[in-house]
């Protein structure tokens, strides 16, 4: 029988050292010996991570997965689901630290009732928990979209998904010739080389701006 750990972070800006510190010391207090542990360093919106895959490769039965949290396993509540029963049909222990049901050999109890009650119990917290990972990241990237459409709607979409045709500064400098007279807004954004939409654009947020001095 093997004990393996695995860990995820969203980023490579996240540490991974508390994760794999939590996953140590559970092996220690349980008297496990750790073979190994998986760590990947991407979303967990979906499994073809590369550390993820070839730990099931690995993995057999008999073996046990240690998981801190159910969330860094995956983030998609059905995903989860699908995982968790691909290891308890290959008799697989996960033992996911936040959920101490998982934690309990509720299979080799006497009374087969107390058995079934455990088994029930710790599915029901396993889904809820599956349900929070998923809701934790769709209420992530609805704030992320809502940043995205503030953004359009202050005219610094460029900020944020494409390169800057030019800076708002050079704009409002070379506008300034038209607000003198010298040149027509039509003879300005052909001479920047902008189309109708950017010029107008960086014109509104120019206008914008002047209007709050």
């Amino acid at each position: 029988m093997a004990t393996y750990g695995y860990h995820r972070t969203s980023t490579k800006e996240q540490h991974l050292d508390r994760g794999l510190l939590e996953i140590r010391r559970h092996c220690e207090t349980a008297h496990l010996e750790l073979t190994d542990i998986f760590t990947d360093q991407m979303t967990g919106k979906k499994f073809d991570r590369p550390e993820y895959q070839f730990l099931k490769k690995r993995i057999q039965p008999g073996d046990i997965l240690i998981i801190t949290e159910l969330d860094r396993l995956g983030r998609n509540k059905a995903e989860i689901l699908k995982e968790l029963q691909y290891y308890k049909e290959r008799k697989v222990i996960v033992r996911i630290l936040e959920i101490p049901t998982t934690l309990i050999d509720y299979s080799s109890m006497d009374n087969s009732l107390a058995s079934l009650m455990m088994e029930t119990i710790n599915n029901m917290l396993v889904e809820m928990y599956a349900v929070l990972a998923q809701a934790e990241i769709e209420k992530k990237e609805k704030r992320q979209r809502e940043g995205i459409a503030a953004k359009k709607l202050r005219g610094e979409w460029d900020d944020y998904g494409r390169p800057s045709v030019m800076s708002h500064d050079n704009f409002a400098a070379a506008y300034a010739r038209v607000e003198a007279g010298e040149i027509t807004p039509t003879e300005l954004r052909r001479e920047l080389n902008m189309t109708h939409a950017t010029f107008y654009r960086y014109r509104n947020r120019y206008m914008s701006k002047k209007g709050n001095l």
